[in-house]
């Protein structure tokens, strides 16, 4: 498992977003990235996915992107006679959301023309490469649920910890209904706010209950670190802590504040890479609180972990094609051949990244509470 747990990690921090193809002519078609700070121009992307970045700094002898180059240093900028730096990827980006910082004589500082968005233990600059499937997370005229932050008590860490939960549209009007819920949880170096930020899991709902795809259900998100744990420590990692919290602080505060379905049947848990890890571990250790398990580039069950857990009602596995699609598929072809309620879903085209897992929700939502 500690093996596992430093794959995700190296994976997450060292993937950029770049492209297989990378020579073809450029589009000068680009506009402003939709991640921006209001009323900035750049950093800006074109139709084919390509970056391109402009930044201010006259004194500077050297500027760098840390996206571009697959983890091999990034898009170097150069400098006009204005002191102003500027570059472009040299090849296109996956689709989706991508997070990113700009190395200025070798420090690292946040693109002031975008907005930032917490990743990499660090709030870090973000851009979105325009995907042709958005409109699943697009902001449109519909009816909308809520996003909530609460504060509960947590005995166990001697303080009040903070989680966000998404309550569908209708839930304030509704007041003789309850809910089942999903436990949503993020990656490595992402805190509580990576879902509805990053990934757009309020929308993602709001679509697919406005379209008469799912029934409403209600999302938990919260940070699933008990302590901060730096790069290279995570073989420290106890899941037995965060169980704690979820288990015997936050689910319990979730059903007496809101209107759930208060049962096993009715709780699902799932998370994108860490978070799957913990899913997974946490599932196993406490096979009576959740009916429902999913892990999104996260790792897979096998039928051996399984096989005392026959109320199981779904296993839901995902990745990118770009990450370890075989064995996701593996994996589920044998839970199916043992008799498991299995799905895999592979995002074409990407790979450990929040569009991956933007996709991973939109298919596993449909899926959960039938």
């Amino acid at each position: 498992m500690k093996h596992q747990i430093l794959v995700f990690v190296i994976t997450l921090l060292c993937y950029s977003g770049f492209s297989q193809n990378q020579y073809q002519e450029i589009k000068e078609d680009f506009k402003p990235s939709t991640k921006n700070q209001p009323g900035q121009e750049y950093p800006q992307v074109n139709s084919q996915g390509y970056a391109r970045f402009r930044i201010v700094a006259p004194a500077a002898d050297s500027v760098r992107v840390s996206l571009g180059l697959g983890g091999q240093g990034g898009t170097k900028l150069e400098k006009n006679k204005h002191g102003v730096w500027m570059g472009t990827t040299a090849g296109p980006m996956d689709e989706g959301f991508h997070y990113y910082h700009v190395d200025v004589d070798g420090g690292t500082f946040n693109d002031p023309g975008a907005k930032n968005y917490y990743g990499s233990v660090r709030w870090e600059s973000g851009i979105e490469i325009p995907a042709h499937d958005q409109e699943f997370y697009a902001l449109k005229n519909v009816p909308h649920g809520s996003v909530n932050q609460i504060l509960f008590p947590s005995p166990s860490t001697k303080t009040s910890r903070r989680a966000f939960v998404y309550t569908p549209p209708g839930y304030y009007e509704n007041s003789d209904k309850n809910y089942p819920v999903l436990y949503l949880q993020h990656g490595w170096g992402e805190d509580e706010t990576a879902w509805s930020n990053q990934g757009h899991a309020n929308l993602i709902m709001d679509n697919l209950i406005a379209e008469g795809k799912i029934e409403p259900f209600l999302i938990v998100m919260t940070y699933g670190m008990t302590n901060e744990i730096k790069w290279g420590g995570l073989k420290d990692f106890d899941i037995k802590n965060f169980q704690t919290v979820l288990v015997d602080e936050l689910i319990p505060y979730v059903d007496q504040n809101f209107r759930t379905i208060a049962d096993e049947e009715h709780r699902a848990m799932a998370g994108l890479s860490m978070g799957g890890m913990e899913t997974k571990m946490i599932t196993l250790n406490k096979p009576d609180v959740f009916s429902y398990y999913a892990l999104l580039s996260g790792g897979t069950y096998t039928p051996e972990d399984l096989q005392n857990y026959k109320d199981v009602k779904l296993v839901f596995i995902s990745c990118g094609s770009k990450e370890r699609p075989e064995a996701v598929k593996k994996s589920v072809e044998d839970l199916k051949a043992s008799g498991f309620n299995a799905v895999s879903y592979i995002s074409e085209g990407t790979a450990h990244e929040f569009q991956t897992w933007r996709r991973s929700l939109h298919e596993l939502a449909p899926l959960v509470f039938n």
